[in-house]
């Protein structure tokens, strides 16, 4: 029963090698996706390609249905899983600082790092950019300590927050996708009438 490094079905010493093998593939997929394009990843905002957000919500959608029908059964441990802390403030503040920086330099600091394994200049001073804002951050943690830890809400996840039952929570998040990736057709027609 999953997961498997915490149950010993792998030993805790594969765990680096592991993260290792899946961040090359992931990094490979991404390429192979073509997200080590600026110009992709910013149409999601101008609303002439939507590519990334078909991908991320189709991966969300099968993930959590996998997850879920694992645990129903009993190959996986839902409670076992590491669910992230939440610290409110710090997450708006952050992805309000990482949606400008996507909008504006095309990349998040996954796809930027591809990029810049393929020799893309751009990529390169987004993770350089990247680099200035963690060292400014850490050389100020102090000051932004209050807001970092602020309005701590504990290891929620979202069907914790809304209340609902994983499988009604699965049921909805699936129309939630099926509707938008019907609704950026329709932007994408729209806006590719417009430019072409």
């Amino acid at each position: 029963m999953g997961p498997l490094i915490p149950n010993g079905f792998i030993p805790d010493e594969w765990n680096n090698i592991i993260a290792i093998i899946i961040g090359l593939a992931f990094g490979y997929i991404l390429e192979a996706s073509g997200f080590s394009s600026s110009r992709k990843l910013a149409g999601v905002f101008y609303g002439y390609d939507f590519v990334v957000l078909k991908v991320f919500f189709t991966a969300a959608v099968i993930a959590v249905i996998g997850i879920f029908y694992l645990d129903y059964l009993g190959y996986l441990d839902f409670n076992q899983l590491y669910i992230h802390p939440t610290y409110l403030w710090g997450a708006i503040i952050g992805g309000i600082i990482m949606g400008v920086g996507f909008v504006t330099g095309g990349f998040c600091p996954g796809t930027s790092v591809c990029g810049a394994a393929i020799g893309k200049i751009d990529a390169m001073v987004f993770i350089l950019g990247i680099l200035i804002g963690v060292f400014v951050f850490s050389e100020l943690y102090t000051l932004f300590e209050p807001i970092y830890d602020g309005y701590f809400l504990g290891n929620q996840t979202l069907m914790d927050s809304l209340g609902v039952s994983p499988y009604w929570f699965i049921f909805i998040f699936t129309i939630i996708a099926l509707v938008a990736f019907f609704v950026v057709d329709q932007i994408r027609k729209k806006v590719k009438k417009v430019f072409y």
